[in-house]
């Protein structure tokens, strides 16, 4: 079952999906993830959206949303600043906890690739989370991007964008617009697995944002709640290194897995039987559901 909802954040009315494992008994509350997506994604016909309904599968309570500024939410387009995306997860946290269906003690976290790293740092800052399940994330802004524009030439490049959209909102007041590709580099082929909805302009301001974004600095303060940092070996977007990482700065209950893979996007096609089985014995051990086992 599905429940569209809108919740507030800041003033802007965003919007989300609930998702209600048909196995839950009345009055039942059950565990829950909110689901965070990408870089200007989207909740619909994204990726996200096949982690949302792989974890109702496996009997939790899903909340994905989208951000503000994206999707069906309010907000400026493309105009994503990483700590106001963490400001909307406490509050959808908020809104969805007075849910009948959940239990307010129980709700995690999971994003993939931009949405992990926001996923992570709310769990670092916020302790209500209860869990937190990173698909291919990050933890070091300046370091990912060294990461994904590798070569000196690739990197003035990428540094000539941050230094132009800065001295253009110097000079006129307004931001410059760039390709979402000069900020996150995709190869053609992996392209596909983009939302249509999928913003393809960002601000600079954008970019700068996630330069300074540092996960790492609170990945530790999860503890001893779990953690999961998947991250496939192959990801040819986001440096595996982010994960490993992370991993090496977190406290107690910290889990890495690194499945052999070739793909940014874990539940596509080829690696999403892999990942499903990783994710469900993970989630048996560290964050149980009732609805286990139950015919």
């Amino acid at each position: 079952m599905e429940h569209d909802l809108t919740f507030m954040s800041d003033g802007l009315k965003l919007s989300g999906v609930l998702h209600v494992p048909e196995g839950r008994k009345p009055g039942e509350r059950l565990p829950t993830f909110i689901v965070l997506h990408g870089f200007v994604g989207t909740k619909d016909k994204s990726h996200v959206e096949l982690v949302a309904r792989m974890i109702e599968e496996m009997g939790y309570c899903v909340f994905r949303i989208d951000f503000r500024g994206c999707g069906q939410s309010e907000g400026a387009r493309g105009e994503v600043r990483c700590f106001d995306q963490v400001a909307d997860t406490r509050n959808a946290l908020s809104f969805i906890a007075q849910r009948e269906e959940v239990d307010p003690d129980r709700i995690g976290l999971t994003g993939h690739s931009f949405g992990a790293a926001v996923a992570i740092f709310t769990g670092g800052v916020d302790q209500r989370v209860a869990c937190v399940l990173s698909l291919c994330g990050w933890g070091d802004g300046e370091r990912k991007f060294r990461g994904q524009h590798p070569t000196p030439e690739a990197w003035d490049k990428f540094m000539g964008i941050l230094e132009a959209g800065r001295k253009h909102k110097a000079e006129t007041g307004e931001s410059m617009w760039v390709s979402r590709f000069d900020v996150v580099p995709i190869p053609e082929e992996l392209r596909k697995n983009l939302s249509p909805h999928a913003q393809f302009e960002v601000p600079v301001e954008t970019a700068i944002s996630m330069y300074n974004f540092r996960a790492e600095d609170v990945v530790a303060d999860i503890a001893p709640r779990p953690l999961l940092l998947f991250h496939t070996a192959g990801d040819v977007i986001t440096p595996m290194e982010q994960s490993i990482s992370l991993f090496q700065k977190a406290g107690a209950n910290a889990e890495l897995m690194i499945p052999t893979g070739v793909s940014h996007f874990p539940l596509s096609d080829e690696d999403a039987p892999h990942t499903r089985a990783l994710i469900d014995a993970w989630l048996k051990k560290f964050f149980p559901t009732p609805l286990t086992g139950r015919a």
